[in-house]
């Protein structure tokens, strides 16, 4: 069985390729289009992959400097494709999870079955804890739990010319047709979604059997559906 496309835009070219040609793509991408302006000295950069643990068709290429920390990643994973309600999060990484406590009525879910593992915050940098070929985790919410899986796909030293998370390519949104019309659909029931229903058009959202309030705007991110998820769009 063929694997799903889930094709994307390089923002570096803009060009499109599916998901699984994006990687090879990228890095000879970065080579032809590689710019340096020397400045104090040579600094690490990363390229990673995200992308939905159970929602693959959500993905982004990040191009991240080494001296970012990891609460500094955990803010624009928030911006980009998480924050609702200020829930706690956390990074795993081999054997230790990075935690974030952002004080939230949530937190008391933090330490409910005790640490299954050593906790540390994000303070860390990423070149300290990022090596080429590291797959990690990283969770917000740990009630209506979205999971993203992370890969470090290159490392680069270079004369750094921005200290600034950028966006290298991310998936087009997927297609999402209405289950009553046929129509694209605009809206999903954060009930009903995880029994794979509940996507509707605006029109048919209005006759919803769970109500109108249930319904979430239908965005480009992995949380779409999820607790009060409204999106935030890249301009």
């Amino acid at each position: 069985m063929d694997k799903p496309a889930y094709p994307g835009t390089c923002n570096v070219c803009g060009q499109t390729y599916n998901k699984a040609a994006m990687t090879n793509h990228l890095k000879a991408c970065l080579r032809k289009h590689k710019t340096e302006q020397e400045t104090a000295g040579k600094q690490k950069t990363y390229v990673l992959s995200v992308d939905g643990d159970w929602r693959p068709e959500y993905w982004m290429y990040l191009e991240v400097p080494g001296a970012a920390t990891l609460a500094e990643l955990d803010q624009f994973l928030r911006d980009t494709w998480l924050e609702c309600c200020g829930h706690l999060s956390a990074f795993t990484i081999g054997q230790v999870r990075y935690e974030l406590d952002t004080g939230m009525v949530d937190s008391m879910w933090k330490d409910f079955f005790g640490p299954s593992r050593p906790t540390r915050n994000m303070s860390a940098r990423l070149y300290s804890v990022l090596k080429p070929g590291l797959h990690f985790h990283h969770e917000y919410d740990f009630g209506t739990t979205t999971d993203l899986r992370l890969k470090v796909i290159l490392e680069d030293e270079r004369y750094e010319q921005s200290k600034e998370i950028r966006v290298l390519g991310r998936n087009l949104p997927p297609p999402i047709p209405c289950e009553v019309c046929g129509k694209p659909a605009t809206l999903v029931c954060g009930s009903c979604m995880f029994s794979g229903e509940g996507w509707v058009c605006k029109k048919c959202g209005k006759k919803h059997s769970c109500g109108e309030d249930m319904l979430l705007p239908v965005v480009n991110s992995p949380r779409v559906g999820m607790c009060g998820y409204t999106g935030y769009e890249l301009i």
